[in-house]
């Protein structure tokens, strides 16, 4: 009979001393009560409590965490503006009491930090500011709640303000002048294009009449150089220098009829064809040379007396 009692008991008390072995789990701390008030902390490994009189109060993570808090707020130049910030923490290891009886929700006690800061911060700035100086804005987060956090055995990482969402209508008038601005700037350069086009159209128009003006100067120097030489060999035969001058002039007269009349598409042209027409074309260009040279002296000497 006595066997029958001595079995049970044994197996309660294997039951009851297994009871009061756990395993604690790497980064995570164990809280331990005894009849409610606290006892102490356990760390990683295994670990006992005294059954029926201390029980696990909470399991701590020691790992680092991260809290996401978008705040709304309104920038110096009156634009709302959207901000997230992620909020790296970790619970001290040496506070494990703290952090678990001091603050009961940590994540709410560290949203209304956010919120206190960046609605402090942000409205001292203008929108473009506080894409340039997010990292001011995420340092002054840290710095309020590495301050406010610390008593309670919250250690802050860091924090970043990872997103700025501006109103959509300011969104898109940014847009306009960021596209308008990329505009100007084409137009800038397609008109220096279209410049330098025309100065070196003009310069290649300027170079072009040069060279055609010192070509026909050139043709010109050789027409009356052919001109001369022609004289000469017509003097040569005894033929004088006037008579001589009326037979090129014949012979050039024919020779542009000649010219003219073997292109097709020439437009109608009227000349004189008698056989005087060359003699009377030089005796005008002689009579026109000749008054022009008289009336050339007439206005020296007039020049001449008024000066006296």
């Amino acid at each position: 009979m006595g066997n029958y009692l001595l079995i049970p008991l044994i197996l309660f008390i294997i039951i009851t001393i297994g009871s009061g072995i756990f395993i604690v789990k790497q980064q995570t701390a164990v809280l331990i009560e005894t009849f409610g008030k606290f006892t102490s902390v356990r760390q990683s490994g295994i670990q006992f409590k005294i059954p029926f009189v201390q029980r696990i109060a909470a399991r701590v993570g020691l790992k680092i965490q991260q809290l996401d808090v978008i705040v709304e707020t309104k920038t110096l130049d009156d634009v709302f503006v959207k901000l997230k910030i992620s909020v790296q923490y970790v619970v001290i290891k040496e506070k494990v009491y703290e952090a678990f009886y001091k603050l009961e929700y940590p994540h709410e006690q560290i949203t209304s930090y956010v919120f206190d800061v960046v609605r402090a911060e942000v409205p001292k700035m203008k929108l473009d500011d506080v894409f340039v100086k997010k990292d001011d804005i995420a340092i002054a987060v840290k710095a309020e709640l590495q301050d406010a956090m610390i008593t309670y055995g919250y250690d802050i990482i860091k924090t970043l303000v990872t997103d700025i969402d501006p109103d959509a209508q300011v969104k898109a008038a940014m847009n306009r002048i960021n596209a308008s601005e990329r505009e100007k700037i084409a137009a800038q350069f397609e008109g220096d294009a279209a410049r330098i086009l025309i100065v070196e159209k003009a310069k290649a128009e300027a170079e072009s009449k040069r060279l055609q003006g010192q070509g026909i100067a050139d043709q010109r120097r050789e027409i009356a150089r052919g001109l001369e030489e022609s004289v000469e060999v017509l003097n040569k035969v005894g033929i004088n220098s006037q008579e001589a001058s009326a037979l090129i002039v014949v012979t050039q007269h024919y020779d542009t009829l000649q010219s003219i009349g073997e292109e097709t598409n020439t437009n109608l042209i009227l000349l004189p064809n008698s056989p005087q027409a060359g003699s009377d074309m030089l005796n005008n260009m002689v009579a026109s040379f000749t008054a022009s040279n008289m009336i050339g002296e007439e206005m020296k000497k007039i020049n001449t007396k008024k000066e006296k």
